[in-house]
């Protein structure tokens, strides 16, 4: 028997607008800028391993209950995400061709070519020091690349039939999440006395951009999609739940400094990500809220934003258009508006044609 598609989620949508911008606003905005939400800009970083762990709970909701019943066509699965994933993330190397000139002189010879043989291949993310070649957003390709490998695997776990052992489950991988941050904390191998979002070292870049470190985030989504399953949509734990977690998350961002950069950058928010996962994805006031058209809009974009901001950023301002057209004073909120547009310009135009042409010759 055929199993029939889960419904659309627009409220996780509408939230990935909030998330996609909000890294935007990291990259190119100074955080006071937004008073009592500056600690959540000041912790942009942390919109990108709620994406990850997004990314796991997402793929499961849809493949997940396919693939335990023998019904996932594992390289059909891999086709499809290529198709949906590949042709903006090879745009945003494209439109990154001004960059090259600094990679060079930033790199060895060897090693600058090794980027330009990796980043292609979605490869880059394997080595520190070339992770954000070219388009510093794109490292995160190279980890998703290799989480949608794993994923089919994943998928066909058994679920337990209770929540007790999907709870235990979820506790040890967050435990797992914890222990590189942990490990950066305790032996402070690059010796910086306070790392923070400025820092640099390879031990801290190691950290952040490559894929191992951000898996346990992945796989923590795919198991959440097995607790969704056995929660009502209409339960009123679902608001609580993600009303608590949003709540927690910015209290916590809110501390700053007192929590150790290391471990708010992945691991610790896991489980407080999970909440709001599971709050949005009921049906309850928050879940509307976030669910409306424009939110949900914007939101399918958020991809095309993410991947291209860099990209779409340089372009507007190495053109220096928004002087032509006498626009900058108004600058940088008019940019943020450009890039925006620029993104559902990208999604409608480039990303569904090529995925629609993609799949018709892929046979995906």
């Amino acid at each position: 028997m055929e199993i029939r598609k889960p419904d659309r989620l627009n409220a996780l949508t509408g939230l990935r607008t909030f998330a996609a911008i909000n890294i935007v606003f990291f990259h190119f905005s100074n955080p006071q800028w937004f008073g009592p939400l500056a600690p959540v800009v000041n912790a942009g970083y942390a919109s990108v391993s709620f994406f990850i762990l997004l990314s796991g709970y997402v793929l499961a909701y849809n493949y997940a209950t396919r693939a335990r019943a023998g019904q996932l066509d594992t390289m059909r699965f891999y086709k499809a995400r290529f198709t949906r994933l590949y042709p903006i993330y090879l745009l945003s190397l494209l439109l990154s061709w001004r960059m090259l000139p600094q990679e060079y002189a930033s790199h060895t010879h060897g090693m600058f070519w090794t980027g330009i043989v990796l980043a292609p291949l979605l490869m880059q993310g394997w080595i520190p020091s070339i992770a954000t070649f070219l388009n510093t957003p794109a490292w995160t390709m190279s980890a998703e690349s290799f989480y949608y490998l794993l994923f089919p695997w994943m998928a066909r776990w058994k679920r337990p039939e209770s929540v007790q052992p999907i709870l235990l489950r979820l506790a040890g991988v967050w435990m797992l999440g914890m222990i590189p941050g942990t490990l950066y904390i305790v032996f402070n191998p690059d010796g910086i006395p306070h790392p923070d979002r400025f820092s640099y070292g390879p031990w801290l870049q190691a950290l952040k951009y490559t894929p191992l470190p951000h898996l346990a985030s992945f796989v923590f989504g795919v198991l959440l999609a097995e607790l969704d399953e056995l929660i009502p949509r209409a339960a009123r734990l679902r608001f609580l739940l993600g009303t608590g977690g949003f709540a927690t998350i910015f209290f916590l961002l809110w501390l700053g400094s007192d929590i150790p950069y290391a471990i708010i950058h992945d691991g610790l928010l896991m489980p407080l990500f999970g909440c709001v996962i599971l709050g949005l994805a009921g049906d309850n006031p928050l879940a509307r809220t976030l669910g409306i058209r424009p939110l949900v809009f914007v939101g399918e974009a958020s991809y095309c934003l993410y991947l291209l901001h860099y990209n779409f950023w340089n372009l507007v301002h190495d053109t220096h258009v928004l002087n032509r057209l006498g626009l900058s004073g108004l600058d940088p909120w008019i940019s943020y508006a450009i890039l925006v547009g620029m993104a559902l310009l990208a999604l409608y135009f480039i990303e569904k044609p090529a995925q629609r042409t993609l799949r018709k010759w892929m046979g995906a």
